[in-house]
């Protein structure tokens, strides 16, 4: 395996390749967190570096992480721990919105411009969002309303994530690793280990309400879908929420009761062997028996570290499907 990485001083003028002590770990999550990389390097009489410094690296001569140095940790041994964040760090800011008939898609399209972040592939979200207002927001958060509103009203999830220094926003259908026929697979031959819950306790509900406070007619419209058999099966779990205008309460009602109707199963593979091209966003085949239940389907990757060292390449991987959840 080789393992290429380079630290590129602000202008681009001049470049090191440090000597990296221990591993080198690279880290996503699907919501709302910027791509982590870190490592710690060898302080010598050449390196010489600051924070906003860029970090490329590359393994087997493939791009797998663009960002830029933000912390930097010395001690007595002059071993540096850098943390380095990709361009998604940078939705961390604050602002004030006000958009009308946007989708999640243009949206994004519209902050990278006012922010100037590279775009990639971005993906048409398709479901108009009529009017919003996100005041004293962080960009992340105004991003995943939209994209909250989109899974609620569409059923169509999507995914935002950083790819060597550009956004881009896919549906997870298009997230699949692999080809067909030659999708990825991990199984009890490529995962050391998994730890597995389930759970009523959290995102499960089976009775959804919402209500919309109609000012023409002065009254509270109601919408209700619901469970019976699973409210008599595990009691009243109720998600309750306020309509904006315009959105349709039927329809949100029985598409948010579909999505939160079932328990949660939390799964996470330890010690898997690595593959760069899997990220928070991800769909893999999970072939797995858990005891209660047998896998062989895609799953959605919610969280995903990969460790380098030396020739060794492992990752960690926390995924939901179906009834799993992270």
């Amino acid at each position: 395996m080789n393992l290429e990485l380079l630290v590129h001083e602000p202008g681009g003028k001049k470049a090191y390749i440090p000597v990296i002590e221990e591993s080198i770990e690279w880290s996503t999550e699907r919501r709302s967190t910027p791509g982590k990389l870190t490592f710690k390097i060898v302080k010598d009489g050449t390196i010489e570096f600051q924070e906003g410094a860029a970090v490329r690296l590359k393994v087997n001569n493939q791009p797998v992480f663009y960002g830029f140095i933000f912390t930097k940790k010395r001690d007595k041994d002059q071993i540096i721990t850098v943390t380095a964040y990709d361009q998604l760090r940078y939705l961390k800011n604050k602002d004030t919105y006000i958009y009308e008939n946007k989708t999640a898609s243009q949206l994004l399209k519209m902050i990278a411009s006012d922010f100037k972040l590279n775009l990639g592939t971005v993906e048409d979200s398709k479901y108009v969002i009529a009017s919003r207002v996100e005041d004293n927001t962080s960009l992340f958060d105004m991003i995943e309303n939209a994209l909250d509103l989109t899974l609620q009203n569409s059923k169509k999830m999507f995914v935002l994530y950083d790819d060597f220094g550009k956004l881009n926003l896919k549906n997870i259908s298009s997230m699949r690793v692999g080809k067909s026929g030659k999708y990825l697979m991990i199984d009890s031959s490529t995962g050391e280990n998994f730890d597995y819950t389930s759970s009523i306790d959290s995102d499960t509900y089976n009775k959804v309400k919402l209500t919309y406070d109609n000012e023409d007619s002065g009254k509270r419209e109601v919408y209700i879908s619901q469970d019976s058999s699973h409210m008599n099966q595990w009691g009243i779990l109720q998600y309750f929420d306020t309509l904006k205008e315009g959105e349709n309460g039927k329809a949100k009602a029985d598409a948010l009761l579909k999505l939160y109707n079932s328990k949660t199963r939390n799964l996470k593979i330890t010690n898997a062997i690595g593959d760069i091209r899997v990220r928070a966003g991800s769909m893999v085949v999970i072939d797995l028996d858990l005891g209660d239940i047998k896998l062989k389907n895609f799953m959605l990757v919610e969280k995903a570290k990969h460790t380098f060292k030396q020739d060794e390449h492992f990752m960690e991987l926390t995924l939901r499907g179906g009834e799993f959840i992270a």
